[in-house]
């Protein structure tokens, strides 16, 4: 139900459902969702680039349970393709569920790319990543 290789690592972001966030029938809008997962993106996508970056698609988004008011949301995110100026990302919101602590749900994954820009909006490339030291 829910990747450990995401479940077990930081989430980029973490926010709770509130009211104010839901549909007409008292779910959490799936836009709302949507907004989550592309600020968690960004996120994971601005640290691998070393610096600004833009969405410039949401390739795939698969709702797997609806998210209710009072669940903690977390977002994860993998980079899983490096070009010269874009990346794309495995995007994933997990709830624990407020109705049973600590369930965990995954609830929402994505597909998404970004471009990596400079201060004129222009794409730039993408720097080698980092090594870490031994």
């Amino acid at each position: 139900m829910v990747d450990p290789v995401l479940a077990g690592s930081e989430p980029a972001i973490r926010v709770l459902a509130m009211p104010a966030d839901t549909n007409p029938t008292g779910d959490i809008f799936g836009g709302w969702i949507m907004a989550q997962i592309d600020l968690a993106g960004g996120i994971v996508a601005s640290r691998r680039a070393r610096g600004r970056v833009v969405t410039v698609a949401m390739n795939a988004f698969e709702f797997h349970e609806p998210v209710f008011v009072g669940d903690l949301v977390s977002c994860y995110g993998r980079v899983v393709r490096v070009g010269r100026t874009s990346l794309t990302l495995h995007l994933e919101a997990i709830a624990e569920r407020a109705s049973d602590p600590g369930l965990l749900v995954k609830v929402t994954e994505a597909t998404a790319t970004f471009v990596a820009v400079d201060d004129q909006r222009r794409p730039r490339p993408v720097p080698p990543e980092a090594i870490s030291p031994a």
